[in-house]
């Protein structure tokens, strides 16, 4: 299983690195492409088969941010109607959004910009 965890993510990288480095994309642009892959996959069911079949290796890279943005929404939307569709977006995500808020937060509080 570790095997194929490791091919997924890498592979996912790797395609990443590629796009980065022959196109003049920058790498908020692979990122959000990343993300919007994710979501279709998870639309359509299929990142769900890809986490089956890899494991950690498909819930690591970007493309799994994406997966749960629309995989929380889609399940709130099923008990919800349309106004899940705006809250079920955060539910699976908001750990990682406060994360990454309260992390930049404090990397601002003890680092000095150099302009």
């Amino acid at each position: 299983m570790i095997w194929k965890s490791f091919l997924v993510c890498g592979s996912i990288c790797l395609i990443a690195q590629i796009i980065y480095d022959h196109t003049k994309l920058t790498a908020g642009h692979i990122t959000s492409i990343f993300v919007a892959i994710g979501a279709f996959l998870d639309t359509f069911s299929l990142y769900d088969k890809l986490i089956s079949f890899a494991g950690m290796g498909a819930s690591l890279p970007i493309t799994s941010f994406g997966h749960s943005l629309i995989h929380g929404a889609l399940a709130k939307a099923e008990k919800e109607g349309i106004i899940g569709i705006l809250l079920g977006m955060f539910d699976l995500t908001a750990a990682g959004i406060t994360s990454g808020i309260l992390f930049a937060f404090f990397a601002a509080l003890l680092c000095k910009s150099k302009s």
